[in-house]
């Protein structure tokens, strides 16, 4: 029962910490280009405006939280990026196929991390699986000796570049067969769904991994008590 209840408790933070990055990310973006466009504004222009709502995320964060979002912080870099291709060249298109690049050079990263010594995906485990002090890093560290840990990394690096260039492949075309308003929509939503169903699917591999290494400790302890128990004394031969 505690267990369950510890769980419901960390869903409903994961829930609680979800809802400004929708309301400033996706509802209020899309919202606002509407009306300013309704109001006259150029389709960059409105973008450009509809898309400083995520300042508001981070400073709420900042306010709430007492420190940066590193997450929120690159993703506002990333948005001022784009808002900047897309003033130079004055297209909504650049300003979408911008992230979508973005997206896809963050798949290869992950992808090109696997002829690496350790894929990217163990040391962002590392960073978000551990307390951060010395003995969790030193005790996830020890995890790469077992070749399951091992082929579970690998394994997970790979879903999740591929993912992510799926998703760059898509958001592509579609940028230029949706109207701005829509790709707006589509933009700010699909990349929480994708990276949603990825953390999901990683957290029911941690948890199998676990299961399986549990498993495994409890056999091996069996073994070596059946090992060196005391064998039992046969029955004495009885004398003439």
């Amino acid at each position: 029962m505690t267990q369950k209840k510890a769980q419901g408790g960390r869903g409903g933070a994961v829930l609680v910490n979800l809802v400004p990055s929708i309301l400033f990310g996706v509802v209020l973006p899309f919202v606002t280009y509407g009306m300013l466009t309704d109001r006259g504004f150029a389709p960059v222009t409105a973008l450009l405006l509809a898309s400083l709502w995520p300042v508001g995320d981070l400073v709420l964060y900042l306010a709430v939280k007492r420190r940066v979002d590193e997450f929120g912080l690159m993703m506002l870099v990333l948005l001022l990026l784009g808002a900047l291709s897309a003033v130079a060249y004055n297209t909504t298109e650049l300003f979408f196929v911008k992230d979508s690049a973005i997206t896809g050079l963050l798949g290869l990263t992950f992808l090109g991390s696997l002829a690496l010594r350790r894929p990217i995906m163990f040391y962002l485990g590392r960073k978000f699986g551990t307390d951060g002090t010395p003995e969790g890093l030193a005790a996830w560290n020890g995890l790469w000796q077992y070749p399951g840990f091992r082929r579970t990394q690998y394994l997970m690096t790979t879903v999740w570049g591929v993912s992510f260039l799926l998703e760059a492949i898509v958001r592509i075309p579609l940028t230029y067969m949706l109207p701005t308003a829509t790709m707006l929509l589509v933009n700010n939503v699909l990349p929480i769904v994708v990276v949603a169903a990825l953390v999901t699917w990683t957290i029911f591999m941690a948890k199998r991994g676990r299961a399986r290494s549990a498993a495994a400790t409890a056999a091996m302890t069996i073994e070596k008590q059946q090992s060196t128990a005391p064998m039992p004394a046969g029955p004495r031969s009885a004398e003439g």
